[in-house]
């Protein structure tokens, strides 16, 4: 016997009240915005090959058929290509008991064909033959589980603002993979289909499919592009065609030299500045030679050392220091004396303008032996920790020697003259700061290539005395470049710099004639990486030959944003966009327009 409870009726006041907000709740959620609201477009327009979502024009391809051989890498050209496109790639695996059935009953069929032929007096088919090889060698691989079987379906979305753009784009999808000899076709009548198969939804809504081994399958992965990221190194920024981050170790390529090549105002120092920062949280130490007061504010958040190099400061650098040396190896030390003796002959053409006869140049080289020998110091590695000699002991020298009183006439007023202060004294200031700026903003123009060079001189002694992990920064690289002689030193600093696990940073806004320069191409040879950021028109057809551009790449440079570039590291190369930290940007913003 079953007893029933009876139902409760609900009072019709109590079901008025449901019902009344029940229908409140749904004019609330009518009225309300979804997620799916928001993101929705405007309109959709659905067309026999093509949707048009907003402003935006979109067509779907699927591929049907592939070459009898696929390579890796493949589907490259098209991943890397500079225009806008989903890819979906659908992967089904199928049993290998059920598809050997298959492959047995088509190896049949393919050897009764071959006994027809036969009786036939046929002469034979290398298109049957080949496909009979391809079956038995797939059934061998699969029966020793070498490989597996898959279904595989692939399709491309494009997107374009124009239907102009979109025929135009279309042809060049159809190019590059007809190029390869993988056919494809757009998805008339289902261009709705298309579109959702490629969206990240996992629904294949076209289900075309093409049957694919492991190997074959292997060819489709991983979609490569660009990338320079590394378990090691500092965050140089974000990669323009993945949104990958851009992580690198200069120290691990051949050398660790750098070019940083831009018009000014494109970031080309905030980018120095930036890399500058993250260095010093790994240990590096960082010198830089600071034309315009750019790296000041930076020097003081760090807690480095800011020498002003001027006529009237107090910091003073002695152009004839001497590298520290091991005494137990005589080589080396005699192989100091005689590299400083030639830097030496350098900087004293830069001072009388690069004007010296080869006499001139020979008393140059002896009298620059003899001041040495004045104060004690020869090869003895034991004599170079005595004083050495001044710019005004030169000149006494030179003024002893018959046929050298032009060259003393025109070094007198560095050891006597106006400039006597800044070249006639001994080094008063050190390199034992881990960020050390010298600016030589204050410098008369007349004296900027020479300070420079003294500058050069002094840090490259104490690079050859201690080997430890540095960055050498030269700004406005291109004030050198105007003499040969300094523009030699720069270069030579490049080729030998990796021995002495130095990375040298040249930048320079004057690109047309930092180019143009010999050693400027010979200082961009001797750089692993390279930064590439905005260009002037007048410059790019010179940039794109030297780093070998592609069309698209000089249009980019033309077009960047304050920040954005080409990155180069060895043989690789992304388009890159500087970021910076919140208190990074603080430290190393130069804009004038910046609010505080």
């Amino acid at each position: 016997m079953k007893l029933f409870k009876k139902k409760q009726e609900v009072p019709p006041e109590v079901l008025a009240q449901q019902q009344a907000q029940n229908a409140a709740n749904q004019a609330l959620a009518e009225g309300t915005s979804t997620i799916r609201d928001i993101i929705a477009p405007a309109a959709l327009k659905v067309d026999f090959n093509y949707l048009q979502i907003g402003n935006h024009y979109l067509r779907t391809f699927f591929v049907y058929n592939y070459p009898r051989y696929l390579y890796t890498d493949w589907l490259t050209p098209l991943i890397n290509s500079d225009f806008s496109m989903n890819t979906s790639l659908y992967i089904y695996p199928v049993g290998s008991k059920e598809i050997l059935k298959k492959l047995r009953t088509k190896s049949a069929q393919i050897q009764s064909t071959f006994s027809e032929q036969a009786q036939k007096g046929l002469v034979r088919d290398p298109m049957l033959e080949t496909a009979y090889q391809d079956v038995e060698e797939l059934r061998d691989t699969l029966q020793r589980g070498e490989e597996k079987f898959f279904k595989a379906s692939l399709y491309f979305t494009i997107y374009a603002k124009d239907l102009e753009e979109l025929n135009s784009l279309t042809g060049s999808i159809e190019n590059i993979l007809g190029g390869q000899l993988v056919l494809s076709k757009q998805t008339l009548m289902q261009q709705e289909q298309g579109f959702n198969s490629t969206l990240p939804l996992c629904n294949n809504e076209l289900m075309i499919s093409k049957n694919f081994d492991t190997g074959a399958l292997s060819t489709f992965f991983p979609f490569v592009s660009n990338e320079l990221s590394r378990n090691e190194g500092i965050l140089y920024g974000v990669n323009r065609h993945t949104n990958g981050l851009v992580i690198f170790d200069r120290f691990t390529l051949e050398n660790a030299n750098s070019v940083v090549l831009a018009k000014s105002g494109s970031g080309k120092s905030y980018a120095v500045k930036l890399e500058m920062l993250r260095y010093l949280m790994l240990g590096s130490e960082v010198i830089v030679i600071d034309p315009e007061n750019e790296y000041e504010e930076l020097s003081d958040a760090v807690g480095g050392a800011y020498l002003n190099i001027n006529i009237n400061s107090a910091e003073r650098i002695n152009p004839f220091d001497l590298p520290g040396a091991d005494g137990s190896d005589p080589q080396e030390a005699e192989n100091h004396l005689r590299s400083n003796i030639i830097i030496l002959h350098g900087l004293v053409r830069v001072m009388v303008g690069g004007k010296m006869s080869p006499t001139e140049d020979n008393l140059l080289d002896q009298a620059l032996v003899q001041t040495y020998a004045a104060k004690g110091i020869t090869k003895d590695p034991n004599t170079h920790g005595l004083q050495p000699p001044t710019i005004n002991d030169l000149v006494r020298v030179l003024e002893s020697m018959q046929g050298a009183e032009r060259l003393a006439a025109s070094l007198k007023k560095y050891s006597e003259g106006t400039y006597a202060g800044l070249f006639n004294k001994q080094t008063n200031i050190s390199l034992d700061n881990k960020f050390v700026v010298f600016s030589i903003r204050d410098l008369e123009e007349e004296l900027r290539p020479t300070a420079m060079y003294m500058v050069l001189n002094f840090i490259w002694n104490r690079v050859r005395s201690e080997k430890k992990k540095r960055l050498l920064t030269v700004d406005e690289a291109w004030i050198l470049m105007r003499y040969e002689d300094s523009a030699q030193f720069l270069f030579s600093i490049a080729k030998r710099a990796r021995k002495y696990y130095l990375g040298l940073t040249t930048i320079s806004q004057d690109v047309e004639d930092f180019l143009g320069s010999a050693y400027g191409k010979a200082i961009i040879n001797n750089s692993s990486l390279t930064m590439l950021l905005k260009q002037h028109p007048a410059v790019i057809d010179k940039v794109a030959r030297v780093f070998n551009l592609t069309q698209a790449e000089k249009y980019f440079l033309l077009n960047s944003e304050v920040g954005e570039g080409l990155f180069f590291a060895g043989m690789n190369h992304v388009a890159i966009q500087v970021v910076a930290s919140y208190q990074e940007d603080l430290l190393i913003n130069t804009n004038p327009n910046q609010e505080e």
